[in-house]
């Protein structure tokens, strides 16, 4: 009788063994997944900001093969596709991001500006007219700005640039458009302005720089601004200033500008010398 007793009693005790086991298993299986997915996380951020936009492209492509449903894979492959300059495709990836369950307003905002990106401003305008007007972004009042600047509504544009630029702690980018929008207006004192704030909040922002020749020179004043430059940027300034001096009209201001253009320059700086002696030829 204590052998029929003690049997069950083993195998009841292996079944509860194998039941902790189970648990255990279970338990660090989870643990693992928790780990994979914080690991993928720290990868899809790595591959959306300093990876290579087509190797991040083909990353994400891999990943939504295997989950097509997951929306954060999805917005990883737009994103990457519009990094790499691959617009077309971009456009297609954020439409289809746009009409997946979880969508949101910035996916919408994101669209929008592929279309851009893509060079169909109409598209834009309506999906923009689309979103919500509390959905209230920095990316979004900077492409309406763009928007109402391709309308040639010029006072939508000033708002929106004036409010994309409240809503950023890095304005100068937008500021720099904001001033090449008062440039192609003709609006040259303004725009010389906008140009020197985009500067202070940026020092390293060139194209503001070279815009701000630009507008100075549109203007007459052929004198380069008190502004951050190397050698190299100041010899590019002069040849920028020398073109616009030409342009005014003004052909021996400008050799006078191309000639220390090329004297600036710590190298060879062929852009110039092939300009001044086309204008010297002439």
């Amino acid at each position: 009788m204590r052998h029929l007793i003690l049997i069950p009693a083993l195998v009841a005790g292996g079944l509860g063994l194998s039941a902790c086991v189970s648990k255990k298993d279970q338990a660090v299986e989870r643990a693992l997944q928790d780990v994979n997915v914080i690991d993928e996380t720290g990868i899809n951020d790595v591959m959306l900001t300093v990876g290579d936009p087509n190797e991040a492209v083909t990353y994400f492509q891999r990943a939504t093969k295997t989950a097509p449903d997951r929306i954060d894979l999805q917005r990883g492959l737009a994103m990457s596709l519009v990094r790499a300059k691959r617009n077309t495709e971009g456009v297609s990836a954020w439409t289809k991001v746009v009409g997946m369950e979880g969508a949101n307003e910035a996916d919408s905002v994101e669209l929008a500006d592929a279309y851009i990106r893509n060079g169909d401003w109409k598209k834009a305008e309506e999906t923009l007219d689309k979103v919500p007007p509390t959905h209230e972004t920095f990316k979004r009042y900077r492409l309406e700005a763009m928007i109402a600047d391709s309308n040639k509504e010029w006072k939508r544009a000033d708002s929106f640039y004036e409010t994309a630029v409240g809503l950023t702690t890095k304005p100068a980018a937008v500021t720099n458009n904001w001033g090449y929008s008062k440039l192609t207006r003709g609006q040259y004192a303004e725009a010389e302005k906008l140009f020197g704030e985009a500067i202070r909040q940026d020092r390293t922002l060139f194209t503001a720089k070279n815009n701000l020749v630009l507008a100075r020179g549109a203007q007459g004043n052929y004198t380069l601004p008190v502004v951050p430059m190397n050698q190299v940027e100041r010899a590019q300034l002069l040849h920028t200033m020398a073109l616009t001096a030409i342009k005014q009209g003004d052909v021996t201001k400008g050799k006078t500008l191309l000639r220390d253009a090329v004297k600036t320059h710590p190298q060879h700086f062929e852009e110039a010398i092939n300009s001044l002696r086309a204008l010297e030829s002439a």
